[in-house]
């Protein structure tokens, strides 16, 4: 098990809705007490980890815990949002952020990419489902979902 014990929020970053949508269903499945937001891009993704921006709900946004991160996205992809990251999001919350790359991509560069990167935690491939959900939060979070 990873350093990861505590789960109670995720962010989705994927321009595709209906992704966050199905995957919100799918964490909710889960029974567990964790809150789903989502973005469209990698840049509206930071501006929600750095707290900047009009997102709904409280005015001071949680950390999120996971990030399911996608690669293929307009304006800013994941890569450039791992690029960002890694500049500006200080690192006391980034010890504190699991990240998750989704992609439909199988491309051998990309899993080199993801396991080269520090922050990267696992590499999955879409299309999610409750039961890949469920397998990596037992993994890595097992006192949420035991």
């Amino acid at each position: 098990m990873s350093n990861f014990s505590h789960l109670n929020s995720i962010l989705l970053i994927d321009d595709d809705e209906s992704s966050n949508f199905l995957n919100t269903i799918f964490i909710n499945k889960l029974n567990v007490d964790i809150d789903v937001h989502s973005t469209l891009n990698g840049q509206e993704g930071l501006d929600f980890i750095m707290n900047k921006g009009d997102f709904e709900g409280d005015d001071k946004l949680a950390t999120p815990c996971m990030i399911m991160l996608d690669i293929n996205m307009p304006l800013m992809n994941g890569w450039q949002f791992m690029e960002k990251y890694d500049e500006i999001v200080p690192e006391e919350i980034k010890k504190d952020i699991f990240i998750v790359l989704v992609t439909i991509s199988d491309s051998a560069e990309d899993k080199r990419k993801a396991k080269e990167n520090p922050y990267i935690n696992e590499y999955i491939q879409k299309p999610l489902s409750d039961i890949k959900f469920k397998k990596l939060i037992n993994k890595h979070f097992k006192e949420v979902a035991a």
